[in-house]
């Protein structure tokens, strides 16, 4: 792990690959594609790793070339969502957690697409990071039944460490359950996590009413 604080704007980008390359986290010429991430803490040091510890870290680097857009394929999202339906419920009866929500996660997720990738590096059905995967003993990330089952059961385990307060375990979902803590078991004042609570718990409750 590594860092920098306060550097130009325009400087940043060949530092961080530089200080990727003399670490070892970055190869040349055809050798395996190994991912760098990136996360400013609240004193403006950037640390760089290739395992990230919290849903804070994004993806700059992977196969040496910078990481610009999410892929997500929402044409399918229909024929997906009536795809991977059954098991959604069977994981959301297994785990105990409502099977709205499920789908109300998946939807904002990644709109149903198991290929989804986000700019952040997060891949399939429930967007999983590489630390999140290990935690929940996902092989496989690009499985689809695999990311559905540890994702889902993050989640649970979300909602048991906040009490069933779905405004926090959503929020610790999106942000990492230590960003929840950090601020004193409330929604961390990030908008993109203010906006995703938003956004799931109006699905969820839409469809709960409809």
């Amino acid at each position: 792990m590594v860092y920098y604080r306060n550097m130009p704007r325009f400087s940043r980008q060949p530092l961080l690959l530089a200080l990727a390359l003399s670490l070892g986290l970055l190869t040349s010429g055809n050798s395996a594609a190994l991912e760098v991430y990136k996360y400013v803490d609240s004193l403006g040091r950037v640390h760089l790793t290739d395992r990230p510890p919290h849903q804070g870290y994004k993806l700059i680097q992977k196969a040496g070339k910078p990481v610009n857009m999410a892929r997500i394929d929402f044409k399918s999202k229909d024929a997906n969502r009536k795809r991977f339906s059954p098991k959604i419920g069977e994981m959301a009866r297994e785990h105990r957690v409502p099977e709205a929500l499920l789908h109300a996660v998946i939807t904002v997720e990644s709109a149903y697409d198991p290929n989804a990738v986000s700019r952040a590096g997060a891949v399939g059905l429930m967007q999983l990071m590489p630390a999140t995967a290990n935690r929940f003993g996902v092989f496989n990330r690009h499985d689809p039944f695999a990311n559905l089952s540890g994702g889902t059961r993050y989640l649970r385990h979300l909602m048991d460490l906040f009490d069933n307060n779905l405004n926090l375990a959503l929020a610790g979902y999106n942000a990492g359950e230590n960003a929840v803590k950090k601020y004193g078991n409330q929604i961390p004042p990030f908008d993109e996590t203010q906006n995703y609570v938003r956004k799931v718990l109006e699905l969820y409750r839409a469809q709960v009413s409809g």
